[in-house]
């Protein structure tokens, strides 16, 4: 089993706006890191080699990052111990404070690229039923084990 991810993020401005620029000037080095780091599987991409124009939901403001990674652990140590730690703490210049939860994890097949609505899916859940071995976040160390047997609710 690997570790699918998802996070979403509402703009301040549209994606051509200034004030995204720095952010938008960061994202092939980030997405580039990610792919070098210790346990990346796969990340969603369109042309562009990002994920900014992928329409997931109608808040057309609303971006989404998915990835899949070997575990939790590189995962985390991606987002808190490289450099994306620096763009993470700079998110309030580019977006909105998120009302519910914006990230979700969940286990998956070796091999499954998992869907956009799929990770709207385990999102939705998330914010509905809180951690589960369905959906939850680095809070919850769930095991994949876990995750095969729970019941959907």
């Amino acid at each position: 089993m690997q570790l699918a991810q998802v996070n979403i993020a509402e703009m301040l401005a549209p994606i051509n706006d200034p004030i995204m620029e720095d952010f938008v000037n960061n994202l092939d080095r980030i997405n580039a890191l990610a792919e070098q780091s210790k346990g990346f599987v796969w990340r969603l991409k369109g042309d562009e080699g990002n994920a900014t124009a992928i329409t997931v939901f109608d808040n057309l403001f609303l971006i989404i990052n998915m990835s899949v990674w070997e575990n939790a652990e590189t995962l985390f140590d991606f987002v808190y111990n490289t450099a994306h730690s620096e763009i993470l703490k700079r998110k309030k210049e580019w977006f909105h404070k998120m009302p519910r939860m914006h990230m979700a994890f969940w286990y998956i097949e070796e091999g499954h690229q998992p869907s956009p609505e799929e990770a709207k899916e385990r999102l939705y859940h998330l914010q509905e039923h809180g951690e589960t071995p369905y959906a939850f976040s680095f809070k919850s160390k769930f095991t994949s084990e876990e995750a095969v047997r729970f019941k959907k609710l």
